[in-house]
C-alpha cells in the first residue's frame, strides 16, 4: 500500500515560537465541556520537543505515520495512518515525530480539564512551558 495523502491546503497551519518540527490549526475550543479540537503536524523524520499528556487524548492518525519516541530517542511505538488512539494523561515523558516519508498530520481532541493540558520539559524533565486550555483558546482566536 502506498503513502496516504491528505489534502491539507485548506487548513490553516501555524508556528509555535520555540517550537521546531510542529504547526497547528485549532479546530474548535469547547470550554463548556473541556473539549479542544487540533490538527498537528510533526515533520517527517524530526522529533518535537519532550512532553507529557496532561490530559486525556484522543488522536487519529490521517496522514503518514505518528511515530513516539522515549525521552533518550529510542522507539517507543508506530502509528499508521488510519490509527485511533485514545491516551490517557500520563507522566511518563515523550516525543514524537513523523515517519520518514512524509509529515504526519494527526487529529487530537484533548479532553476533560479546563486547565493544563501539555506540559514541555528539558533534558533534566524541568517543566518549561505549559499549553493549556487559555492557550488553545488564546491560539484559536489569533486564527480569525
Amino acid at each position: 500500500m502506498g503513502k496516504h495523502s491528505f489534502d491539507d491546503s485548506n487548513i490553516q497551519w501555524n508556528q509555535l515560537e520555540g517550537f521546531e518540527h510542529l504547526s497547528y490549526s485549532v479546530l474548535n475550543v469547547d470550554r463548556d465541556n473541556m473539549i479542544v479540537d487540533a490538527l498537528f503536524r510533526f515533520a517527517a523524520g524530526e522529533k518535537v520537543a519532550l512532553h507529557r499528556h496532561v490530559a486525556l487524548n484522543h488522536l487519529l492518525v490521517i496522514q503518514g505515520e505518528h511515530i513516539l519516541y522515549e525521552p533518550d530517542g529510542s522507539l517507543k511505538e508506530k502509528r499508521p495512518c488510519g490509527r485511533y488512539t485514545v491516551s490517557a494523561a500520563n507522566e511518563d515523558p515523550h516525543r514524537e515525530g513523523g515517519g520518514k516519508e512524509q509529515d504526519v498530520i494527526i487529529l487530537f481532541s484533548i479532553r476533560g480539564t479546563d486547565g493544563v493540558m501539555y506540559e514541555i520539559l528539558d533534558e533534566e524533565h524541568n517543566i518549561v512551558a505549559t499549553l493549556g486550555m487559555e492557550d488553545f483558546e488564546g491560539l484559536y482566536a489569533a486564527q480569525g
